[in-house]
């Protein structure tokens, strides 16, 4: 996602500069490179923190270092890197006096087996994994330093995005996976009996809305980011063939206990107070989404992506 909206925000019109590891591959910003500033350090590291904020007016908070399939595997880890870590950055934040704070949540893992679908922001939240409760954790202490420090902030619950960039090695991004797997003509191996629902996002579509998240004057801080539709697995499966034009060889194994059997947000908050809404179809994405994958700058971008 961070290398999608490096390329909206300069298209905005924004200055960008990009926080990450030394070390991190800046291949996806190839083309962009000599239009932002690029600052590396350690997310945990007070120091590194501050360098990167300085002269700063806006956030975007996309650091990760967890999935929520092995997330409970690691829970200590989880809270150390993910809530610590951002709690320094919020601090940091109100030292430099940030103007407004935008946090990538997660739709799909914050509000657990839905009671109501589509899911809207109000509805209760009881996440399955340690990943999902690190995100809640996250919007909470947001919540607290705008109480006490006046730090402006908004989150996106964003649903299942995908597109361009997205490694299809790292675990997250179905669609990505899968297409990269039919290329390949290796084995899509099913978890479940492909009836589980997810609502896809294109990341055009997920980038816009951090776009226009900074700059609302909604009271409201929280929007589902999503398209309102569901599809199951078997239909993802049909729709790429369709795509593809290529048969995908499957194979099926148990359930995973962090999987929800749907989501799908309402994103009707978003539609009223951001004036936002997905602007591309499942077909068309994944159309966008083959297309950058059978292109050759797939295979360099892929590794040690943003």
């Amino acid at each position: 996602m961070g290398s999608n909206l490096v390329e909206e925000l300069l298209k905005a019109g924004y200055r960008v500069r990009v926080f990450d590891t030394p070390a991190a591959s800046r291949t996806n910003l190839a083309s962009v490179e000599a239009r932002i500033e690029f600052c590396g350090g350690d997310f945990l590291n007070a120091q590194d923190l501050d360098a990167a904020l300085r002269e700063i007016d806006f956030v975007f908070h996309l650091v990760g270092t967890t999935l929520p399939a092995d997330s409970n595997s690691r829970p200590s880890f989880d809270l150390q890197s993910n809530v610590i870590g951002t709690v320094g950055l919020l601090e940091a934040c109100a030292r430099h006096r940030v103007t407004r704070l935008v946090f990538a949540s997660s739709g799909g893992t914050v509000y657990g087996e839905p009671g109501k679908i589509p899911i809207p922001e109000d509805h209760p939240t009881d996440p399955l994994c340690s990943y999902g409760i690190s995100k809640l954790t996250i919007e909470k202490y947001l919540q607290l330093f705008h109480r006490l420090y006046g730090l402006d902030y908004t989150v996106l619950r964003i649903a299942n995005p995908y597109g361009r960039y997205q490694k299809s090695s790292s675990g997250q991004g179905i669609i990505t996976a899968l297409l990269a797997k039919i290329r390949e003509g290796q084995t899509i191996t099913i978890w479940g009996d492909g009836s589980v629902v997810r609502d896809y996002i294109y990341i055009d579509d997920v980038c816009s809305a951090f776009v226009k998240a900074l700059t609302h004057t909604s009271a409201h801080r929280i929007f589902n980011i999503g398209t309102g539709i569901g599809t199951s697995i078997a239909d993802l499966l049909v729709k790429i063939a369709r795509v593809t034009g290529m048969e995908p060889k499957t194979e099926y194994s148990a359930g995973r206990s962090v999987d929800v059997s749907t989501n799908v947000l309402d994103p009707a908050r978003a539609n009223q107070y951001l004036g936002w809404c997905a602007q591309t179809d499942c077909d068309t994405g994944l159309r966008k989404t083959w297309d950058w994958i059978c292109s050759d700058r797939m295979h360099s971008a892929t590794v040690g992506s943003q």
